[in-house]
């Protein structure tokens, strides 16, 4: 008997996946509850497992898009396929499955070589982020069990690593990945699918700006008390509470504190009606390795910096994992995003609809001030509110921004609640 394994609901607003990897190769021998796949949505990465134990028959392919509901593969009574021996049909533990190197899926028997198979083949994770760098695994010196490349390996690897692919990799591969390495001053080009997730941002950043009365403001936020008390107390701290004090911290709850006192830039139009919140659901947005993901902080106004600092951590690891869930990334009142850590001096955000305001953080930057009359040097950064003007006044955006800086430069206030 066998039975068909179809694409799972994965959230009430998604309508259709994209197959973005195998796990398991056609033929292959799986258990009860093993990952076979990976479907990919516009929000996140799902895995696909096993529902029987038996023979998997592969349905449909890498790259395909699939509906909630669409038939994957299937999965047949008894062992591997008699054609294949046992050694090829079974690997013989967790990690020996098959992985991906560069496009394609090969078994870690087929590449042995050296002292054992392992060496210089990357773990599932690690094959999928060197596809994602188009980086050669055989590029890559693995520093696991065996030699076998891992996450971290992968992680660190950069793509000018990647060794010419040969012709007959080429052919096999899929005509939207790019071939690796390429020859100086060569004038090809190159072409690759849109994931779901960069299709969503670029359709959803184009909704915004065409669909709103968008506005920024701007302002600058003396750093320095921030950075003495950081200094002060850094120490004692982490050794409290087990993490760092960021800056994050410190600007989310900022903004917690000031969207108490402008209502409005803490709310979003639906149809002819403004929604308030009497709560503060801070998004926050992380650079993941498929894509900006905004993963949300609920119920920030509540939490302590070091409740703050937990979560962001939580969070960001997650997003870099490809761990983040749906409920992880829906529902947020405000977003913070800081392009800062790139090197940024000054932007306008774009709002993460349906939210009515995004504050962006920029990088630190000495310059001379004035202040009390003398020419100082401090540790500067400018901040930008951008709002949209519908249901957010200008006397609003700009009393929400002056609030936010005047927090962050007496620290005392924010953390007093006065």
């Amino acid at each position: 008997m066998s039975i068909e394994i179809k694409v799972p609901p994965v959230g009430e607003s998604i309508t259709e996946v994209v197959l973005s990897r195998w796990v398991k190769n056609d033929g292959d021998a799986v258990e009860m509850d093993e990952i076979i796949a990976e479907l990919e949505s516009d929000k996140a990465t799902f895995e696909l497992t096993a529902e029987q134990a038996g023979t998997l028959k592969v349905v449909a392919a890498e790259g395909d898009t699939l509906a909630i509901g669409a038939v994957v593969c299937s999965i047949e009574d008894g062992g591997a396929n008699p054609a294949k021996t046992k050694q090829d049909a079974a690997p013989s533990s967790a990690e020996e499955k098959p992985v991906v190197n560069g496009d394609q899926l090969v078994s870690p028997v087929a590449e042995k070589s050296g002292d054992t198979y392992a060496t210089g083949t990357p773990s599932p994770s690690a094959g999928k982020i060197l596809a994602e760098k188009g980086v050669d695994a055989a590029a890559v010196q693995g520093s696991g069990v065996d030699g076998r490349i891992t996450k971290e390996d992968a992680l660190k690897a950069e793509k000018s690593e990647a060794k010419p692919a040969s012709a007959s990799a080429k052919s096999a591969s899929s005509p939207l990945v790019a071939p690796i390495g390429a020859v100086a001053g060569s004038r090809n080009e190159r072409r690759q699918r849109m994931s779901p997730l960069r299709k969503t941002v670029a359709k959803r950043l184009v909704t915004v700006k065409n669909e709103t009365a968008m506005l920024t403001t701007f302002n600058e936020v003396n750093m320095k008390p921030i950075m003495d008390l950081r200094s002060k107390y850094k120490e004692q701290f982490k050794e409290k509470h087990g993490v760092g004090l960021g800056f994050m911290s410190f600007f989310t709850k900022a903004v917690c504190e000031a969207l108490k006192e402008f209502p409005a830039v803490n709310a979003r139009i639906d149809g002819e009606e403004f929604v308030y919140n009497d709560f503060a659901d801070i998004s926050i947005a992380v650079s993941a390795p498929k894509g900006l993901v905004v993963p949300v902080i609920r119920n920030a106004e509540s939490m302590s910096l070091a409740q703050i600092e937990k979560a962001v951590i939580e969070l960001a690891t997650k997003a870099r994992d490809s761990k983040l869930t749906i409920e992880e990334m829906t529902g947020g009142t405000f977003t913070i995003t800081n392009g800062g850590v790139f090197g940024s001096m000054m932007s306008t955000p774009i709002i993460n609809a349906p939210q009515s305001a995004i504050l962006g953080m920029h990088n630190i930057i000495e310059r001379p001030i004035a202040e009390k009359g003398e020419v100082v040097i401090r540790p500067m950064m400018y901040v930008a509110l951008s709002y949209d003007h519908r249901i957010i006044d200008g006397r609003e955006s700009v009393g929400f921004l002056v609030r936010v800086k005047q927090l962050l430069e007496d620290p005392a206030r924010m953390l007093l609640g006065i």
